[in-house]
């Protein structure tokens, strides 16, 4: 299986707040930026899989700052690390500011993302290759993260946590 790159799965989704989908301080609920952040994740999982893709975890969110009426918001997405059946994605989301343009990032996330066939069984994805130094970096810290997650869960023993065991010893 050939190896893909996380800007062969990068997605980006532009839109609109408006008042429907605010809070009573005019600003974006967070379940509602959750689903477009959900539906960014599935886009990228599904280009860089081609296959019928499903949430397994949101792993970590940061609402970092609040989205106000009226904001333009960009959410992009790109697979950050790909592992047997499963791959990580790395969200970014974009704030414009209405009268300068200017963008900010306001809030992260990072979803896991399982490829299923056409009866709901796990299938391969193909492994990514990251080129850039942000890539790189993303791409390490995923396994980290699979690794603690795992540890959490009881599926794996931390003495098996190389990655982990890493950030500890010398």
């Amino acid at each position: 299986m050939r190896a893909k790159t996380p800007s062969e799965s990068r997605t980006v989704m532009t839109d609109l707040v408006l008042p429907s989908e605010t809070n009573p301080l005019n600003n974006l609920f967070g379940g509602e930026l959750l689903a477009r952040m959900d539906r960014a994740a599935s886009i990228s999982a599904r280009r860089h899989s081609r296959r019928i893709t499903v949430t397994a975890s949101v792993n970590h969110v940061a609402f970092n700052s609040a989205v106000p009426l009226g904001s333009v918001v960009t959410v992009e997405a790109s697979v950050s690390r790909a592992f047997n059946t499963s791959m990580e994605i790395f969200l970014d989301v974009w704030i414009e500011d209405r009268f300068t343009g200017e963008r900010t990032k306001a809030n992260e996330a990072i979803y896991t993302f399982v490829a299923v066939d056409d009866t709901g069984k796990p299938t391969e994805v193909p492994p990514l290759e990251p080129e850039t130094d942000l890539e790189k970096e993303r791409y390490a810290a995923a396994l980290r993260r699979k690794q603690l997650s795992l540890v959490l869960a009881g599926k794996m023993k931390p003495a098996d946590a190389t990655e982990l065991k890493a950030l500890f010893t010398s």
